[in-house]
């Protein structure tokens, strides 16, 4: 059952409508339309470029695009920035496509997709940008995870998604801190951090922070060396894969997206940072030094955010990994917050709301579940090629294949696989499959499917040719529009018909407003 088409009345539509709109201006009647109808190929266009791309792997190739985003960024989290992308992109193998003016990245994880929140440029459009992510994840059947959501967009969500599971983990927490806390280290919960530093001045007076750059790719070798003889990584395979991360990076030293700083005795490099500047975020990326020089840590903290944070009003350590070690070490310099990445889990109606197909009467037809002893009636209906004829596709024998192909065979093996495929859908809550039974036989089938993450999800109905043109598609579509609205809960139903489809464009046309259309389809939405 899932990918079939619908249709109504016998002459049959196409099931899958498109993402919601918003409220459209216009002076006149046919000002909204030419501002629906441009809207609508804007919207489709967004679409077409986002599949396209989404398999465009994020690399330093595409740096300076993404810096156009990232740069004036104001998210203030480590995952919105260039750095984090490409360190960690062995690991969470981030694709990215400009959509509606807005960047929008995905990750995966254990095999799972998660969306970054949109970022969006000077003239970007976040709503647009999460429809083309929700619709891209419906056509995909998977769920529109938007995880390290910023705290300024949570409002922004928890009011577009009707059912969604929210976390927040503590773990994946950054560390922000007033620039000129660390700049200063002033006041007395910072007395220990001067009180080192003023034991590493007095021993190395002479050290200083400069700027690096590509010519230090030498120093920068023998620092790693020095510092990996201090802090043997020996096994531990999670620390040697971000020791070599971080010596990757640190090889674009130099680039201007980012800022790479040492702090030098004499010709010697004892500590590094680089990082880089989100908006009014100064995220650090990687540091280290060598504890040999007793003291390095919050000097080198101090020196850099002095040398090269002035135009920051924040500085990002990142989070701590869950090592208490670091954990530890990152509250001693006193953040002014630990910023939360919430995770957004939309969940659609049925899951919420509908255990089991219910019964549902009408005034001459009942709707009910399909049971197996409809098998030989469903499958007549399911296999009927020519009263199809307005169906993109339908399945047989687990194959997606064209209404114009002419059926090979109909179900020879299992005369039960149409039903047990409805009952699989059902089950996975991916679609309603209602039996339209006039007494007690089955004459037609209503559809729900489609559900998304915003409460809407699309009907359809077919009826057998025997019983068409007595208005039972009405009646049966009715009843399946009404229980998704009122006993789902959904907040719209969609539909849509074939343009050639006047039988149709006439049925729907009754009970639903008239939304749009395309070259190929008529659109039609029904609200609360």
């Amino acid at each position: 059952m899932s990918g079939q088409n619908a249709c109504r009345d016998g002459i049959h539509t196409a099931a899958g409508g498109p993402p919601g709109e918003r409220k459209r201006a216009g002076s006149s009647k046919m000002q909204e339309e030419t501002n629906r109808l441009n809207k609508k190929r804007t919207r489709t266009e967004i679409m077409i470029n986002f599949k396209q791309v989404m398999s465009r792997q994020m690399a330093s190739r595409d740096a300076e695009k993404l810096r156009r985003y990232y740069e004036s960024c104001d998210y203030g989290l480590c995952e919105y920035s260039l750095g984090t992308k490409l360190m960690w992109s062995f690991k969470y193998h981030p694709v990215w496509a400009e959509v509606a003016g807005c960047l929008v990245v995905r990750n995966t994880d254990e095999g799972k997709w998660l969306f970054d929140y949109p970022v969006p440029g000077p003239e970007g459009d976040e709503d647009a940008a999460l429809d083309a992510i929700e619709a891209y994840c419906l056509e995909n059947e998977a769920v529109p995870v938007i995880s390290v959501v910023p705290e300024c967009k949570v409002a922004r969500l928890l009011t577009r998604y009707p059912y969604v599971q929210v976390s927040d983990i503590r773990t994946w927490r950054d560390y922000i801190y007033d620039r000129k806390d660390l700049q200063l280290f002033a006041g007395r919960r910072y007395s220990g951090q001067r009180n080192h530093i003023k034991k590493f001045r007095a021993q190395w007076p002479d050290a200083e922070v400069r700027r690096l750059t590509a010519a230090d790719a030498p120093v920068i070798e023998r620092f790693w060396a020095d510092y990996e003889a201090e802090f043997p990584k020996g096994d531990n395979e999670k620390a040697l894969v971000e020791l070599s991360r971080a010596k990757g990076m640190l090889k674009m030293a130099g680039k201007p997206w980012f800022v790479a700083g040492g702090m030098f005795d004499g010709d010697k490099l004892i500590a590094l940072a680089l990082a880089e500047k989100c908006g009014e975020t100064l995220i650090i990326h990687i540091e280290k030094a060598l504890y040999s020089y007793t003291g390095v840590y919050p000097t080198f903290v101090q020196a850099f955010a002095d040398a090269f944070g002035r135009d920051c009003q924040w500085v990002n350590r990142e989070d701590d990994a869950a090592d208490k070690g670091l954990r530890t070490s990152k509250l001693q310099y006193g953040p002014v917050k630990l910023a939360p990445k919430y995770c957004f889990t939309p969940q659609n109606a049925l899951h919420r709301h509908v255990g089991e197909i219910p019964e549902l009467k009408t005034q001459r037809l009942t709707l009910s579940a399909l049971t197996m002893e409809d098998a030989s009636a469903y499958n007549a209906l399911v296999l009927d090629r020519e009263w199809n004829r307005w169906w993109d596709f339908t399945y047989v024998n687990g194959r997606a294949v064209p209404a114009e192909v002419p059926f090979a065979h109909e179900v020879e093996e299992d005369a039960g696989r149409f039903i047990k495929e409805a009952w699989h859908d059902f089950d996975s809550r991916k679609m309603v499959t209602f039996a339209v039974r006039l007494d007690g036989k089955l004459i037609g089938e209503a559809v729900l499917h489609g559900f998304d993450s915003r409460g809407g999800a699309e009907v359809g109905c077919r009826i057998a040719p025997a019983y068409a043109g007595c208005g039972y598609g009405t009646e049966a579509i009715t009843a399946a529009a009404d229980w998704g609205l009122y006993k789902v809960h959904l907040s719209r139903v969609l539909a849509r018909c074939f343009k050639e489809n006047q039988t149709s464009f006439k049925m729907l046309s009754s009970f639903m407003r008239r939304k749009g259309e395309d070259e190929t389809f008529y659109y039609f939405e029904k609200l609360v």
